[in-house]
């Protein structure tokens, strides 16, 4: 298994969500938003300037900026 963070995985490319390593306050937004560990997740488009990205989880689409995404530890 490769072991890198999401903001790393390239477009279109599914991974899985192996750890979150933020702080509580993030870390329960992203949960909200349905990040948790074992989802797969898929990023779908990348803006102009490389941020914020979006992904595809759970059959939704959400935006995160990179400096949350370099937290979030995925395998491909």
């Amino acid at each position: 298994m490769n072991f890198c963070s999401l903001d790393t995985v390239k477009i279109g490319k599914t991974s899985k969500i192996i750890d979150i390593n933020c702080n509580q306050v993030i870390k329960r937004r992203l949960f909200d938003l349905g990040i948790i560990e074992n989802s797969n997740i898929t990023p779908v488009f990348r803006s102009p300037f490389k941020d914020p990205t979006a992904y595809l989880i759970r059959g939704t689409i959400i935006a995160l900026r990179s400096e949350d995404t370099r937290k979030i530890i995925v395998t491909i």
